[in-house]
């Protein structure tokens, strides 16, 4: 299992290394997640900001409404429009990657399922995986090499 990721935008002017694993991966079911991504959910892999190294381009962040209301920017490709990476409740310290944009998205799995209780009906979770109507208790469900790394962001 490599330690390292690439990925970038779809015409490829941005390009991006993870150069860690990622703390933990959500499959986010909400509805602001449906609605910014077109589809049913989100594949996000939670790393350090200081973690993901840009190769190239630039990209720029949106702001998106929220239900919550609480500061949520995507970072898109300022060409083709691809969103890369999100940060979310303005905690610039963490991204959230966009699994899609890996050169190898098959290469990380979801290790949680959120906010289900707006998962499409025609969608199936996979066995073994913790699935949460809403948010989780990191702490009971984070790998303690995760939890030092989050500590460290949030102290």
């Amino acid at each position: 299992m490599p330690d390292t990721f690439d990925g970038g935008c779809a015409c490829g002017a941005v390009r991006y290394r993870m150069q860690a694993r990622p703390m933990f991966v959500h499959c986010c079911h909400c509805k602001d997640c449906q609605r910014q991504t077109g589809t049913a959910f989100v594949l996000n892999a939670l790393i350090e900001t200081d973690r993901v190294a840009l190769l190239s381009g630039e990209p720029q962040p949106f702001a998106m409404p929220t239900d919550s209301g609480r500061p949520h920017r995507v970072f898109r490709c300022t060409t083709c429009g691809t969103a890369v990476w999100s940060e979310y409740g303005g905690v610039a310290k963490l991204r959230f990657v966009r699994l899609g944009t890996l050169d190898e998205p098959s290469a990380l799995t979801p290790d949680v399922h959120i906010y289900t209780r707006s998962k499409l009906p025609w969608v199936t979770l996979p066995a073994g995986v913790p699935e949460f109507a809403a948010y989780y208790d990191s702490r009971k469900l984070w790998p303690a090499e995760s939890l030092k790394r989050r500590q460290a962001i949030f102290g």
